[in-house]
């Protein structure tokens, strides 16, 4: 594994790498609220302009889903090494 994928991801959460399960579930609900598609259905009566915010927010999505895949998946990795976590989450 690369470390750049993971750097990013642990950016866009604004997390440090002894993240919690519940620190990454919290920061995954702000930031699906914060670049919901939905949001951006009111902001311009432009529609060049709604279709740009639209599609940047359907792109934000997909990286927040991709990067929290990831970051779960390191997370339940480091769980299954270490028994002694699973208590603490």
């Amino acid at each position: 594994m690369t470390e750049e994928p993971l750097t990013k991801a642990l950016e866009l959460f604004s997390l440090t790498p002894l993240y919690t399960r519940d620190q990454l579930n919290e920061k995954r609900e702000q930031l699906l609220h914060t670049w919901t598609p939905r949001r951006f259905a009111n902001l311009t009566n432009n529609p060049k302009k709604y279709m740009q915010a639209y599609k940047k927010a359907e792109e934000m999505t997909r990286l927040v889903e991709t990067s929290y895949a990831l970051l779960e998946a390191i997370l339940a990795r480091n769980e299954g090494r270490n028994p002694d976590m699973r208590r603490n989450t």
